[in-house]
């Protein structure tokens, strides 16, 4: 009967970890589909509280390594327990920066408004941000569920940003070379991308994450990803 009470208050407490993992990835979600929504509508009220909501994902960060180094130090979790817990700890970071990238897309949304636009560049970034976040989504859908062959469908997907991402390096060049007031402008606009793209990597690790959960493995193959373009 001891044991069985140990094993049901530690499956308690898991349980309420995972539960602010959802919390903090619904946060995040959010995040990013309001600091694109205020880049596509140079809404400087909802890039600043975009910015402001950050700290309520950080926090949860915080409680969530919190609860995961207790469970660890009061319950010594084996084999499949501490791996789930292991696992916690690494997508609770990975979302913590995810945010942190939509948090600066917000911060450059405030410049850029006060600059000359760049045609279709806005919408761009606000549909790479959309497919980022649907694969964030469809990540956390596959931690809850255990679900393998949904996180590796999310893998292959953060190709599509890449290849998002060097569509729109192109075109900044090209604007900045046609005329010389666009450099400004499209240096922030190629930073949004790169943070968006980077967003996307972070999606992917979380994506591992949830294989190595369920498998006791991370992916033997190298993530798919296409080649991207960089500045010099």
């Amino acid at each position: 009967m001891p044991d069985q009470h140990i094993v049901s208050s530690f499956d308690r407490d898991l349980e309420g970890i995972q539960a602010h993992i959802m919390k903090m990835g619904g946060l995040v979600e959010a995040a990013i589909v309001d600091a694109s929504q205020a880049l596509l509508n140079q809404d400087e009220e909802l890039s600043a509280e975009v910015i402001k909501r950050d700290q309520a994902i950080d926090a949860l960060d915080t409680l969530i390594n919190e609860e995961c180094a207790n469970l660890i130090a009061l319950r010594a979790p084996a084999a499949l327990d501490l791996r789930v817990v292991l696992s916690v700890m690494k997508i609770s970071g990975n979302l913590e920066r995810i945010g942190d990238y939509a948090k600066n897309l917000a911060k450059r949304n405030a410049v850029l408004v006060h600059m000359t636009p760049i045609e279709g560049a806005r919408g761009a970034l606000q549909r790479m941000a959309r497919e980022v976040q649907l694969m964030l989504k469809d990540v956390l859908d596959a931690f809850i569920l255990r679900d393998v062959d949904k996180a590796h469908d999310v893998l292959e997907r953060d190709r599509d940003v890449d290849q998002m991402y060097n569509a729109l390096f192109r075109e900044f060049i090209t604007f900045m070379m046609e005329d010389p007031r666009h450099i400004t402008p499209c240096m922030h606009l190629h930073f949004i991308a790169k943070n968006t793209e980077r967003m996307g990597d972070h999606v992917t690790s979380v994506a591992e994450q949830v294989i190595y959960l369920v498998s006791g493995n991370l992916p033997e193959d190298t993530r798919p990803k296409a080649t991207r373009l960089e500045a010099e």
